[in-house]
């Protein structure tokens, strides 16, 4: 079951990569990608509004339920970044821009929490990875948590935000598919000992 959980971190990303990347492509000139933000696709009144806020949501119930695996796999809090991000993305899409100036202030604070959290899932798995041994993932998620977080302040100043966001959210949402196996491999293991450490304590 632990093993199945873990999948899920991958499903969430593909499902919100592949919805905008689709988006995009079906808008066509109406809009850009290197200085339109994702949340432009599931606007009040696009066209794309169906399959973004798809995406949004299923990465927002999946990434939580990966989660669950990280708590397993993982001492420490990287868990509940990864629980938090995608809450935030249901938000996210709760909260479509064009619909009034309040919510459109929600729909921005929930991108932020959600950009946040994402990128400090790796920072926060870091030690546990190299516990137990994957190293060479806690070093990709290092670059990966770097690239995010130099991107979501590059969005911030310059005029092509869509293309620094999207190359953001890549990045956390890559070590999250990479990190995977391990955390499938790691739940599993902890689960069975904790299983076992139950019987002999009876």
């Amino acid at each position: 079951m632990l093993r199945r959980l873990a999948w899920t971190g991958v499903l969430g990303p593909a499902a919100f990569v592949g919805a905008w990347a689709l988006g995009g492509i079906i808008t066509g000139r109406r809009y850009s990608p290197v200085h339109d933000t994702i949340s432009r696709l599931a606007a009040i009144g696009a066209d794309t509004r169906p399959l973004m806020t798809t995406g949004m949501v299923v990465f927002g119930i999946a990434v939580p339920v990966y989660g669950i695996a990280i708590r397993r796999a993982l001492d420490g809090p990287a868990w509940i970044s990864a629980v938090t991000a995608g809450l935030a993305t249901l938000g996210v899409a709760a909260a479509p821009l064009d619909h009034s100036p309040l919510v459109d202030a929600l729909h921005l604070a929930a991108a932020g929490v959600g950009y946040v959290a994402l990128a400090l899932v790796p920072v926060l798995a870091h030690s546990g990875l190299v516990a137990a041994g994957h190293r060479r993932l806690a070093m990709f998620g290092a670059v990966a948590a770097l690239t995010a977080g130099a991107s979501m302040i590059t969005s911030l100043v310059v005029d092509q935000s869509g293309l620094f966001q999207r190359i953001g959210l890549t990045a956390g949402d890559t070590f999250l598919i990479a990190s995977v196996p391990a955390i499938a491999s790691l739940a599993s293991a902890n689960g069975r000992a904790r299983l076992r450490a139950g019987v002999t304590s009876r």
